[in-house]
């Protein structure tokens, strides 16, 4: 193993370099070691290879040969040649055979090398490619219906993500695939660029994740897609996936190649650093991105220029284990020292920590950049650092290319030694890596622009519509151009459904669009962002038609104008009018309209033969409206002249003296009337109340007759120029019109003719009906989870006709949107509303429907939130039970609702009765109670009741009744598992030993010492009723001993005994001498202290100092023996030496030190060494040190040590129960230096048994056994 700090060397004088082969052809890759013997394994995608007729192995002295036969597309992938800790990468890359060009399968990645020589076609066609469009960076392997992708020998990928490069604008895509034939639930992926930014929170046009699952091959696949690739989105990237009990993850890099067009090959790329390569490309995390040379290297290496391959053909620069180890976490090293050979744990963790010491601080920098920095976007970020000289020039690198100053974008400050550049008005453009470049040293950093949450600024509203109907839903959100997601009942909408859904952004506006809604469209809809979600229902009806103003017969006469006028729910409902059954005709006298909901029919200058059966007839819809037109005629009777006044009122079929009319139409009485003189009409009308009214004549009344000074109280005279009152009299007839019909016109009307023959009188009933009052707010009771009850009183007037039923509609309180809840109308006063979403303000109303039409809304009701009661309690049980108490104990609910938890009540009552009493007032808040003062003997049963505003929820019982008397249990001492070994304390420091026991009732608690009752008050005992507590505040070393504590009830007894140790610093070693001095060496010896501080002496430390300097510098640490050697002295120099005793608690104050130093005087005379018989030295083998039994701990890594000696060296051997443990690759044996360890990787209960070890050479054997106990945790 190199020596630490110094660059490794390669196992490698000559590495296997990429190739490119044709299908059916032969691949060959050959690599040479530096020195012969090297044991050298072969891999391809992780996977050992082994000799085969596909694969090929051969090795002549220091060459080794891999040949690959039949190449396959399958064959196509990343191979690696190891040896000790060197590795070197390589790729095969398979082409179809008539574009291959003919020759060895090296011929490719010599021409593609060869100076001065233009690309091959196919490596042309490949960068064209990749400039127009996209580009793939999973390998050519079969998809998903073909056959399976290697299986990854350690993790959960099928199929890893591979580098990939792509040219500036174009797109990439990384695939990972994961079997899920072993999977019960889907993995969890996520992906990451850099150490820490996921790639969720930045998914948008130029970034997208899709995943799939094929269900033939059990095979998830997820994806990771980049559009219009910039020079930012270089660099290391992460793939991880965690599913229940496992987790896996993957690194790979993206490179961004600026676009450079046909025959214009930078040549100076391949000169860039990789800081800086691919124009702003960034280091991976993994730190293996040591494919790119720079200038200094392609010096060393090489003499003459090449022109720069293709990354994929070129061959991988070795890995630097040891430079992968000194980046990565603690964590992460057990595993990279198995992926490149490491074998000694021990001497990697040694080398790591010098390395580490011998890292050169910059001269440059006092304080450099942190790795990384984030902010949000908008704000400003300040990266700043510290110099050594306050005079040095800096420049600030972005990508690369240098910071400029522009407006108030970048500010550069200088203080002192520190120098800042500050960012303003962060955007995603900002997100690149910085430098901060001073003379030739440089420090880098990335900067992360976190994206902040997407808010909803305006929900969706609920919306009801019919079959067929269009429904658009809106929600606006905070930043313009965010994504969002519909969602469904939970299930998200994607747009591969394009003609059921359509998906529009305006700004910040997002739309989803229903064309025709069907009855599967119904539920509840969200849009999701980042920072939330809006929740809106859908409710789809079918369609149903509601006539709010039927046609009505008409009594019309000659020449009038007939108006038949309907109304409809839906104004876009059309129809037909039909006479007598066949459909009519407009024409110059006949007239159709259509108004919003209002269909009317006009006939101008009625005829008789205009007298029929009308009807309108709505279209889609199996209804129609029907009314009789009744042509009205005048019989005059001759009558001589001086003929008295007579009206004439003659209509078939109706009552001459009721007029209904509804409010708001035109009231218009046509009276037929006949006289001789031409007689004076009077209209009145009764008066329902007694009130003084003017009265005024009839325009032709007679002069004398002075109406206007007439004074009625039972009726009022009507005049025609009286507001909307008219009155027109012809010689035969008079009309009296009403415009816009009102309540006040409703009353009695009397007609009254005179002339100086006689008079004639008639009283006409005029009824108006208008539409309902609205009526008053309803009232909300019996709230549940999503129903209420909605109660309304009827309208304080009806319209004159009886109320049909009601209408109810409800919407949430900051909305502005009704929805209607009833499409048939609700002939109660209350009705049970359904559908609502927890924890959403709702308001309600109603209307009031007569044949008239529809009311006003009511004023809403006061709003209310649909929030149900939690549900019962969980786990109920009793916990303790004394003569007077019960100790019970719950969880809390599994549904809790949005009404959250108040708290809980708790009730008992006796076993056979009803009747429940509280245990205590109000409600608790804790899942525990102790319910007291109950009666001693009772037997009783509890329940609890979780409640919220809602009220109380359902009740959790206890099983079985629990009886009130304490249950008499033994004594038993619970000794937890540290305090069952030695209990080692540090002088001063405090004791506190807890130890829980169980007896009822309350036990009594003895503490002893050495058999003697504690005394003194330095130690303390606290007893309580399920534990006791030895406390000393500052221990000393009198305080060490065997304690014993006992638990008694009656004459039953437990105890248990701890042993404390109190420990201390050692003194220092006894009587220093020096033995000898020869040489270069001084031979020390010591005696060992006199106070070990009640602690295994753990070693010595030796120390030396030159007389001159008086430095003391260590020379041996943890030295066990109390004699030793200083070696590697210098001549001419004294030293005098020092020796400390270490034991656990560390090394003694004081250290015993020569008391005169010792001279390493000069040699004057050549030393020749006596001569010595040859002696034998052979010896059987024998322990030393023999095998020790343990107990250990299921799960963690063992091991069993003992030592031999013996000449020759002896042959060791290890078994477990008589069974040779030699092949077992659980086991691993090592022998340093006489002392031989068997390590057993992670034990379980089936290790334990009796090991030997036996040990054997020429002059016989010698072996030992243990005996190893594996314990499981309890």
């Amino acid at each position: 193993m190199p020596e630490p700090g110094k660059k490794p060397v390669s196992a490698f004088s000559k590495k296997p370099r990429s190739v490119e082969v044709a299908v059916g052809s032969q691949a060959v890759f050959e690599a040479e070691t530096e020195r012969a013997g090297v044991k050298v394994r072969w891999q391809r995608e992780g996977s050992d290879i082994s000799a085969s007729d596909k694969y090929g192995l051969a090795t002549e002295g220091r060459r080794h040969t891999l040949t690959v036969q039949d190449v396959g597309t399958a064959d196509q992938g990343s191979y690696a040649v190891i040896a000790g800790s060197s590795k070197v990468k390589f790729d095969l890359k398979v082409t179809e055979a008539e574009k291959a060009e003919p020759g060895p399968a090296s011929a490719p990645a010599e021409a593609s090398g060869a100076p001065g020589k233009p690309p091959s076609s196919t490596e042309l066609e490949s960068s064209t490619q990749s400039s127009e469009g996209s580009s793939s960076a999973a390998p050519n392997g079969p998809g998903p219906g073909g056959p399976t992708a290697p299986e990854d020998p350690i993790g959960l990928f099928l199929m890893r993500p591979q580098d990939g490069e792509v040219t500036v604008g174009g797109s990439i895509t990384f695939s990972a695939r994961v079997a899920g034939a072993s999977l019960l639930k889907p993995p969890v992926v996520k992906w990451f660029k850099g150490k820490w930014v996921d790639l969720s929170s930045k998914v948008g046009q130029h970034l997208q994740l899709q995943d799939s699952y094929d269900r033939a091959s059990k095979v998830y696949q997820f994806e990771l897609r980049i559009t219009d690739a910039q020079v930012t989105s270089a660099g290391g990237y992460r793939c991880e996936v965690s599913t229940k009990d496992k987790f896996d993850s993957c690194n790979f890099n993206l490179t961004v190649h600026e676009a450079v067009g046909p025959g214009e090959l930078d040549l100076r790329s391949a000169f860039r650093r990789p800081s800086v390569a691919g124009a702003g490309r960034r280091t991976s995390d993994s730190h293996e991105d040591t494919g790119t040379l720079d200038f200094s290297s392609l010096l060393k290496k090489s003499s003459s220029f090449r022109t720069p391959r293709d990354s994929k053909l070129e061959a991988p620069v070795e890995e630097d284990v040891w430079e992968i180890l000194r980046h990565a976490p603690p964590s992460e090293y057990e595993r990279i020292a198995f992926q490149h050979g490491v074998t000694d744990l021990r001497g990697m963790l040694k080398r790591l920590k010098g390395m580490k010491r011998d890292e050169k601080k910059s001269t440059a920098f006092q304080k450099k950049l942190e790795p990384a920095y984030q902010v949000s976007k908008g704000h400003k970020i300040r990266l700043t650092v510290e110099l050594a000289d306050p005079d040095a020039e800096v420049k600030w690198l972005k990508n690369g290319q240098e910071v400029q100053m522009s407006g108030s974008k970048y500010i550069f400050e200088s203080i002192g030694t520190k120098r800042t550049l500050t960012i303003s008005q962060c955007s995603l453009a900002d997100d690149a890596a910085y430098q901060c470049v001073v003379g030739g040293e440089k420090c880098s950093t990335e900067l992360f622009v976190k994206e902040p949450p997407v808010l909803i600024t305006r929900p969706l509203e609920d919306q009801l519509v019919m079959v067929g109907q269009r429904v658009e839903f809106e929600c606006e959100v905070s930043e313009e151009g965010a994504q969002v997601k519909w969602l469904k009942d939970g299930v998200e909408l994607t747009r591969e459904e394009t003609f059921k859904y359509r998906f529009k952004k305006d700004g910040r506006k997002h739309h989803l669009i229903i064309n025709e809604a069907t009855l599967e469209d119904a539920g509840h809809y969200a849009l999701r962002t980042s920072g939330g979600q809006a929740l809106a229902e859908l409710i789809v009806q079918e369609k149903k038609l509601e006539v709010y103003q039927s046609i009505a017969d008409l009594a019309v006469g000659a020449k009038d104008q007939a108006v038949f006028k309907c109304e409809v729910s839906d104004e876009n409902v059309r129809g037909v009018w039909l006479k007598n059954g066949k459909e009519l005709v407009p024409d110059g006298r006949i007239k159709v309209s259509h108004i919003g909901r209002v269909h009317k029919l006009t006939i101008d200058d009625v005829t008789p033969e205009d007298e029929a059966d009308y009807s309108f007839v709505p279209e889609g819809f199996a209804c129609n409206l029907s009314a009789k037109l009744h042509f009205m005629e005048v019989k005059i009777d001759f009558v001589p002249r001086q003929e008295p006044p007579k009206i004439h009122l003659d209509c078939p079929g109706r009552t001459p003296d009721t007029i209904v009319v509804v409010a708001g139409n035109k009231l218009r009485l046509d009276v037929p009337i006949s006289g001789d003189p031409a007689p004076t009409v009077i209209w009145q009308k009764t008066i329902t109340q007694r009130k003084k009214t003017p009265v005024g004549p009839a325009p032709d009344a007679p002069e004398d007759a002075d109406a206007t000074d007439e004074w009625q109280f039972d009726k009022k005279l009507l005049c025609e120029t009286e507001g909307r009152v008219h009155v027109e009299t012809t010689k035969d007839r008079s009309i009296f019109t009403v415009e816009g019909a009102e309540k006040e016109d409703e009353g009695v009307y009397t007609v009254t003719v005179k002339n100086p023959v006689g008079e004639d009188q008639v009283n006409l009933t005029v009824k108006v009906i208008d539409v309902p009052d609205a009526p008053a707010a309803p009232e909300i009771s019996n709230v549940g989870e999503d129903c209420c009850t909605v109660r309304w009183a009827p309208p304080a007037y009806d319209g004159g006709q009886p109320v049909l039923g009601y209408i109810l509609e409800r919407k949430k309180k900051k909305s502005y949107r009704w929805m209607r809840l009833n499409f048939d109308l609700l002939r109660e006063l209350s009705h049970e509303a359904r559908r609502m979403i927890e924890g959403v303000a709702y308001e309600m109303r109603v209307y009031a429907v007569n044949a008239v039409g529809m009311s006003r809304p009511s004023a809403p009701s006061q709003s209310f939130m649909p929030i149900g009661p939690p549900g019962e309690p969980t786990h109920l049980a009793m916990e303790d039970v004394s003569d007077t108490t019960v100790s019970l104990k719950w969880r809390a609910p599994e549904r809790v609702g949005a009404g959250g938890l108040d708290g809980y009540s708790v009730e008992y009552c006796q076993e056979g009765c009803s009747e429940w009493v509280a245990a205590l007032q109000g409600l608790t808040e804790r899942t525990s109670l102790l319910v007291k003062d109950l009666p001693t003997g009772a037997r009783l049963l509890f329940r609890v009741r979780a409640h919220n505003v809602a009220g109380p929820g359902a009740p959790v019982t206890t099983k079985e009744p629990v009886t009130v008397q304490e249950i008499l249990q033994r004594p038993r001492l619970q000794l937890p598992r540290h305090l069952r070994q030695t209990i080692q304390r540090k002088v001063g420091e405090s004791v506190n030993l807890l130890i829980p026991f169980q007896g009822k009732p309350r036990p009594q608690v003895t503490w002893t010492k050495e058999g003697q009752p504690l005394v003194g008050e330095e130690v303390s005992v606290r007893n309580s009723s399920t534990d006791t507590i030895l406390f000393i505040r500052a221990a000393r070393r009198a305080h060490s001993g065997t304690y014993q504590v006992a638990v008694r009830i009656e004459n039953m007894e437990d105890k248990a005994t701890l042993v404390l140790q109190i420990v201390d610093k050692p003194s220092p070693p006894q009587d220093i001498r020096v033995m000898e001095a020869w040489g270069f060496n001084v031979a020390l010896e010591w005696k060992p202290p006199q106070d070990d501080g009640n602690s295994e002496l753990l070693g010595y430390t030796v120390q030396k100092a030159d007389k001159k300097t008086m430095e003391w510098f260590t020379v041996l640490e943890h030295y066990r023996r109390t004699q030793c050697v200083v070696s590697e002295l210098i001549i001419g120099n004294g030293y005098y030496f020092r020796v400390f005793s270490h034991n656990m608690v560390g090394p003694s104050d004081t250290a015993t030190t020569t008391k005169e130093p010792v001279f390493i005087p000069r040699p004057g005379i050549t030393y020749e060494p006596p001569k010595f018989k040859a002696l034998d030295f052979s010896e059987a083998p024998s322990f030393t040190q023999p095998l020790a039994n343990r107990s250990v701990i299921a799960g963690y890594t063992t091991v069993l040590c003992c030592a031999v000696r013996g000449s020759p060296k002896p042959k060791i051997s290890w078994f477990k129960n008589g069974l040779d443990l030699g092949e077992d690759a659980r086991f691993r044996m090592f022998s340093k230096q006489g002392v031989l360890t068997l390590e057993i990787r992670k034990p379980c209960p089936f290790d334990g048994g009796i090991y030997v070890c036996r040990a054997t050479n020429l002059q016989g054997e010698a072996e030992c056994e243990c005996r190893l106990e594996v314990r499981v945790p309890q």
